[in-house]
């Protein structure tokens, strides 16, 4: 089974909610918009159902390069992680 493009998610959410493609597409966009400055402003974005957008800071680590096998160092980074709503979680599992 492929995976949906953004152009049939579009679709589906419009025939969903009966509106247009174009104002369901608009949805989409602004809600990725929303979601990027609440992380950004409050760490954290939570979509109720289906999961929630955490910003998190990864410690510094040691890794390897696969090619030489060499210790490398992994510079400490922020980065954001989805977390799957529990209800979410269960009724797909």
């Amino acid at each position: 089974m492929a995976k949906m493009s953004k152009s049939q998610v579009v679709a589906a959410l419009a025939e969903k909610c009966a509106m247009s493609k174009k104002d369901a597409g608009m949805f989409l966009e602004n809600l990725a918009k929303l979601a990027e400055t609440e992380v950004k402003k409050a760490g954290e974005f939570v979509l109720p159902g289906f999961g929630k957008l955490v910003k998190m800071h990864r410690k510094e680590r040691m890794g390897r390069n696969p090619a030489t096998g060499q210790p490398v160092k992994i510079a400490a980074k922020t980065v954001v992680k989805f977390r799957l709503a529990k209800a979410m979680k269960d009724s797909v599992l």
